[in-house]
């Protein structure tokens, strides 16, 4: 589906990380594991600087971001930077956008809308649809993946959902969705990694919304997030339990699943050292 969505190669399996997370260095060897693509999570700045030297340091995989914020990053000064980074790395970038959080944002009154401009500021300034896409949760942002971008970016869910939204976007757009990881045969400890890489989306009304359509209750969403809603959001075990529950949203409709090692803070390549042959990845080089 991915290669009829968008000409930028993916794999099936990427990694998504944030701005601080990320190094040339670190970028190279996630490119030598086999990974297809590496997803810059953190709201890069609009002149998309780290993409440009991660694009450097490494020669095949592909970049994209998860995502520009579209209330703090220019549409314009995207699409200049869209174009110089194709310029530089020719098919090898996809631009990731979305409205981020309404706690975060006194303009979130009207998302929809703000997305729509944005969009349009991409479309005047050149940048083609198929090289773009959406953090989409809700029907109506799928929905607008689907017709305006080359699919969507949903984070933090969960393969039931990514059956659901398949269902939406419909069967050629992208669906490009992160999963987080915890490493770890220890099943206290990693729930308590787990717990810390969800707390602070149970205070973000978006995602809230989102996993009540997918099933859960206000019990499971109180607090820190019942056991059952951490399990669920965050992958935990050795590798081959890990790639198993990944390989899930490929089976339920996904083209590509990003993987978000958990805890933020720690460098993830030795996870995903550990993870790539469970994921069947071959090492370039």
């Amino acid at each position: 589906m991915s290669s009829r969505a968008t000409p930028v190669p993916l794999g099936s399996f990427g990694v998504w990380a944030g701005t601080w997370g990320l190094t040339p260095e670190r970028a190279t060897e996630i490119e030598r594991l086999g990974y297809g693509a590496i997803w810059v999570g953190g709201s890069p700045p609009a002149d998309l600087a780290i993409v440009e030297t991660l694009l450097g340091a490494t020669s095949t995989i592909s970049v994209g971001t998860g995502i520009v914020n579209i209330w703090n990053s220019d549409a314009g000064t995207v699409a200049d930077s869209y174009h110089r980074l194709e310029a530089a790395h020719p098919g090898r970038f996809l631009l990731g956008i979305g409205a981020g959080h309404r706690e975060a944002t006194e303009e979130y009154a009207t998302p929809y809308q703000a997305l729509g401009n944005y969009l349009d500021v991409l479309d005047e300034r050149g940048v083609p649809s198929n090289r773009r896409v959406l953090a989409a949760l809700g029907p109506r942002v799928l929905r607008l993946a689907a017709d305006r971008a080359a699919g969507a970016h949903p984070y933090l869910v969960t393969p039931e959902y990514t059956k659901s939204a398949r269902q939406i976007l419909g069967a050629e757009p992208l669906m490009a969705t992160e999963h987080k990881v915890a490493l770890g045969t220890d099943r206290e400890r990693t729930r308590a990694v787990a717990r810390g890489a969800v707390k602070l989306y149970l205070g973000l009304s978006n995602y809230l919304a989102n996993l009540r359509r997918i099933g859960y209750s206000d019990a499971d969403l109180s607090g820190n997030g019942s056991d059952t809603l951490l399990d669920a959001l965050v992958a935990q075990g050795d590798p081959e339990s890990v790639a198993a529950r990944l390989a899930e949203h490929l089976h339920a409709g996904a083209d590509h699943v990003m993987v978000h090692v958990s805890p933020d803070a720690d460098d993830p390549v030795p996870a995903l050292a550990q993870l790539a042959p469970a994921l069947g990845l071959k090492p370039r080089g």
